[in-house]
């Protein structure tokens, strides 16, 4: 019957998606015909002449299903969907290209002939684009935003429905102990994923008190089968004590008799476990990736493009005042402009940051051996503590980033005896190695910044490396422009 459910959900699902990609192809074709001809409102009996929707809605749901789009995954979270939902519009949009390509562009009106009276391209950014081409930046917009909107509306209106009692599935919970009743309590938390904890079966041979966090107890695991026959569910999660944990192939064997789905919830506390454990699977074996570089794969690359681009661009633009304050380092005190020191970066790797010196130079080859700078401290020279005050001293690391041994944001990067004591003596320390160290972070932006708690802005480092994504570098460095430069712990 649940089976049977689903099946009858995702057609509906799809119809819709369907009807979606069918209206995101008629605002195009309008978007199209008004620019084009300039006539409001369209013919719109000649959109069903068109034969770009017999390409679209096919290609757009079998992105969708490629995208796993249409399984049923009450625990996903509607970011995960979007994000997936966009992918497909993106794929979609490509294959169209191509399979329009290849047919002839005829299918989508590049012939002018087509278009009947009135212009046959439109100008947009300077530049000349026929029908065709219009139509397909129309539909490129359309299509993602159209699908994103309904499938938000169809989850808020799902959520709407589960809280009220409506479209849920019962789950059983396999250990009675402090870990199943977590599980419980959270799914219990989050109502909007219709998942309802109808039982427990202990993982005791036999069960060992009448309930668990307000749910009865329905056996242990002598009458596992015996009770899932007795009390059907749609789902179980296995919430077994690591003490016991040798027991669950046993349990996942036994648990094959029955159509119901699986999950299993480790006995390892949150604080250890990364924001989001990947899992992969090589020649048939599971790996869980417990921890790694955010920045592997297309995620560096995109970060690496950035760089490149923001620290090019910070260098034209801040060219001339950086002039200017070599010239005034230079002449406010005997010595080198720039200041050289080893810091530790990516992987431990060992690199010379560069910097305007802003101490006297019978102490700049100690700068900072002794300790981090106090206020008012006599080693700073006048410009120094100007160029300390507004974090300009450190515009010569643009060079840092453009070399790819910085990057524009991340942890700020720490001696290597400093890196090595901190080391031993904060657990978690080195995961900010993961990434490059950056000119600005979430800790600086956030106040961490001269003589702060170093527990406090390890923790915002490490928050920053496991919640790493391009959008949380864009905010940083948007934050950065009002808080990121003037600030009273800059000394």
């Amino acid at each position: 019957m649940l089976k049977q459910q689903h099946q009858l959900f995702v057609a509906l699902l799809g119809v819709a998606d369907a009807a979606v990609v069918a209206g995101a192809c008629l605002g195009a074709w309008g978007v199209r015909h008004v620019l084009l001809k300039s006539e409001f409102p369209p013919d719109w009996e000649s959109y069903f002449k068109e034969p770009l929707i017999l390409f679209a809605v096919p290609i757009t749901i079998g992105m969708l299903w490629a995208c796993r789009l249409y399984r049923p995954r009450r625990d996903r979270s509607l970011t995960h969907e979007l994000v997936q939902t966009g992918k497909a519009s993106v794929g979609a949009i490509g294959a169209m290209i191509v399979v329009l390509w290849a047919v002839g562009n005829e299918a989508i009106g590049h012939d002018p002939a087509r278009i009947g009276e009135g212009v046959a391209s439109v100008t947009i950014a300077g530049r000349a684009l026929d029908a065709g081409r219009v139509q397909l930046l129309a539909l490129a917009v359309l299509l993602p935003t159209l699908l994103g909107v309904h499938r938000a509306l169809s989850r808020l209106l799902l959520r709407m429905l589960r809280r009220r009692g409506f479209n849920l599935r019962h789950v059983a919970i396999i250990g009675d102990g402090r870990l199943g009743a977590i599980v419980c309590r959270t799914l219990d938390r989050n109502s909007w994923t219709g998942l309802h904890v109808a039982y427990f079966i202990s993982h005791h041979d036999q069960r060992s008190r009448p309930e668990c966090a307000k749910r009865p107890v329905a056996g242990g695991m002598s009458e596992l089968e015996s009770v899932l026959e007795r009390y059907p569910v749609d789902a179980v999660y296995l919430a077994i004590p690591t003490a016991r944990s040798a027991m669950i192939p046993r349990v996942l064997q036994r648990l094959e008799k029955f159509a119901v789905d699986v999950r299993i919830v480790p006995d390892v506390q949150a604080r250890y476990l990364p924001q989001s454990m990947a899992v992969a699977e090589l020649d048939g074996m599971p790996v869980l990736s417990y921890r790694e570089s955010p920045l592997h794969g297309l995620g560096g690359v995109q970060k690496r493009i950035i760089d490149i681009a923001g620290s090019l661009s910070c260098i034209v633009v801040f060219g001339p005042l950086m002039l200017l304050i070599a010239t005034l380092v230079r002449f406010g005190s005997p010595g080198p402009v720039i200041f050289r020191q080893r810091r530790v970066g990516l992987g431990g790797e060992v690199f010379s940051i560069y910097k305007f010196r802003t101490m006297y130079h019978v102490q700049d080859e100690g700068e900072g051996a002794i300790g981090w700078t106090q206020r008012a401290d006599p080693r700073v020279t006048p410009v120094g503590r100007w160029l300390r005050r507004t974090s300009l001293d450190e515009l010569p690391q643009l060079f840092n980033v453009l070399r790819g041994e910085m990057s524009l944001v991340g942890p700020r990067p720490e001696r290597p005896e400093l890196a090595e004591q901190f080391r031993e003596n904060w657990r978690g320390y080195m995961i900010r190695q993961h990434v490059k160290a950056g000119m600005t972070g979430w800790a600086q932006v956030n106040g961490l910044r001269g003589d702060t708690s170093l527990r406090k802005r390890l923790q915002y480092d490490l928050y920053y490396v496991k919640h790493w994504s391009l959008g949380f570098d864009i905010r940083i460095l948007w934050m950065t422009l009002f808080k990121g430069f003037v600030h009273p712990n800059a000394h």
